[in-house]
């Protein structure tokens, strides 16, 4: 029994037709067929009272109602290993000196973290020579830049190995 192949029967059951049910499926209605059948085979007992529409057995509610459970277990499994490939997350490495333009730098950080708590800021603390020295490296990012009068002129310069 596939995952897939519970979907199948919840669109059978929601539509009670089995062509409708494969067109929103993208499938061919003789396949779809022969999946109802092939399910019923293993599980010994007919799903559907077929007719003019195909309607649930008893059997076949209890079934839909377990197979709904787990489609939508699954589906909120895979949604939480979806958000960590698509949460922002990594390391934004700084490096500085310890001035007013790194607090700010500290500040925003703490508040982007609450944000987004899959990302890391390594600080690197160190005058001139060493900062330029990891941007060659390629260890440090960006840095900041307060020789002007005060925390509110604070510059930001992106940093790229050279």
């Amino acid at each position: 029994m596939e995952l897939r192949v519970l979907r199948y029967i919840l669109a059978v059951a929601k539509e009670e037709t089995n062509s409708v049910a494969a067109d929103q499926l993208h499938l061919t209605q003789p396949t779809l067929s022969r999946q109802l059948m092939e399910l019923e085979e293993e599980l010994g007992s007919k799903l559907f009272i077929r007719g003019r529409r195909l309607t649930l057995t008893e059997s076949g509610a209890l079934f839909c109602k377990r197979a709904q459970e787990i489609v939508e277990l699954a589906d909120r499994f895979k949604a939480k290993f979806s958000v960590h490939d698509t949460a922002v997350s990594g390391d934004v490495h700084i490096g500085g000196g310890e001035t007013h333009g790194m607090r700010l730098v500290v500040e925003v950080a703490m508040n982007f973290r609450q944000t987004y708590p899959l990302v890391n800021y390594p600080v690197h603390s160190g005058n001139a020579e060493v900062v330029t020295e990891r941007a060659r490296q390629g260890t440090s990012r960006f840095r900041a830049d307060d020789r002007a009068s005060g925390p509110e002129e604070v510059l930001f310069h992106p940093m790229s190995p050279t």
